[in-house]
């Protein structure tokens, strides 16, 4: 059943491990629909409970889905005019704390739904990654469900499938940071998909089915599109893991999930200091003053005072 209160959403997007924003009404100056505290929950195509409707919530869903694509935990200050910007007739205006959750699951994105991405689902929907399955052929999920998976069985919850007369869309809306993995029918569109993926530059492993002789030509090809031998370099083709060899779908799955398994265990950020230190906070003049001003009898200093540093994420002591 759908979330219908943010409480709800917010539980839901964590077992779910997808991106989300909150949005707070953290205050307001004249006539709003909502009280401060108020909360909604938007993630990149849904949003649950309210904060009053009409064009404030499409403004914040605009501004929260920039967030999102971000790929990264963050936070943004808005304040809005309801009569000026949102066009609504309540005449006062609200300040919205966006904070933004990037997916705790890196977000893999197979295109292709032929014998081998098949096979692969049966894999990858046990491991803790958000899979994104992109076909224009809506048969091929029909057909996955009869053959791979076990009758009246669905995909686990980690996989979402979309069906898209433009995958080369689908691959640009997809946030920064994913992980591709190309198995499509068509070479021509293996082929504009690399180019989309290399022309973003920021997918964090682009992979790509195909023997070494569809590797030069492709390589080729992309030099006359002008990408330089570093950004081709990006590209793994032949994809799957060097020790794992075989043709036969299942073979081939094996071999991708391995490889996507060592990438994901080798990315791991294994640092101990993460955010801003405590030390940084305290030797920051802003900081130090708004720390006074909130122990003080005149509590009015705005977050918006923080520098960017600031408020950019959470601090650790040293």
């Amino acid at each position: 059943m759908k979330p219908r209160t943010w409480q709800q959403a917010l539980a839901y997007c964590e077992q779910q491990g997808c991106a989300y924003v909150i949005a707070t009404i953290i205050g307001r100056a004249g006539s709003a629909p909502r009280d401060p505290g108020s909360k909604m929950i938007i993630t990149a195509d849904e949003q649950f409970d309210t904060l009053g409707g009409g064009e404030l919530e499409f403004l914040l869903s605009q501004k929260a889905r920039q967030l999102l694509l971000q790929n990264t935990s963050t936070q943004s200050l808005e304040m809005i005019p309801l009569a000026a910007q949102a066009g609504q007739c309540c005449g006062g205006s609200v300040s919205v704390l966006l904070e933004s959750f990037c997916a705790q699951r890196p977000v893999l994105a197979v295109f292709g739904a032929g014998h081998v991405a098949r096979a692969l689902m049966t894999i990858v929907q046990h491991l803790p990654i958000q899979v994104h399955w992109i076909d224009s052929r809506e048969e091929q999920f029909k057909l996955a469900h009869s053959l791979e998976f076990p009758p009246q069985s669905t995909l686990n919850s980690n996989i979402k499938i979309l069906v898209s007369d433009d995958p080369v869309a689908s691959l640009n809306a997809l946030p920064s940071g994913a992980q591709l993995v190309i198995l499509t029918h068509n070479h021509q569109l293996d082929f504009d998909l690399l180019v989309a993926a290399l022309t973003r530059g920021d997918c964090s492993f682009v992979g790509c089915i195909g023997s070494d002789t569809k590797q030069a030509r492709f390589a080729q090809r992309l030099r006359h599109q002008g990408f330089s031998p570093e950004q081709i370099a990006t590209v793994t083709m032949p994809i799957g893991h060097a020790d794992i060899l075989g043709k036969l779908p299942m073979e081939v799955a094996v071999s991708i999930s391995a490889q996507l398994i060592a990438l994901h265990h080798g990315q791991q950020d294994r640092s101990l200091h993460q955010g801003i230190s405590a030390k940084e906070l305290r030797a920051n003049e802003h900081w130090m003053a708004l720390r006074k001003s909130t122990t003080s009898t005149n509590p009015t200093t705005e977050i918006s005072t923080l520098p960017l540093a600031v408020t950019a994420g959470p601090f650790y002591e040293e």
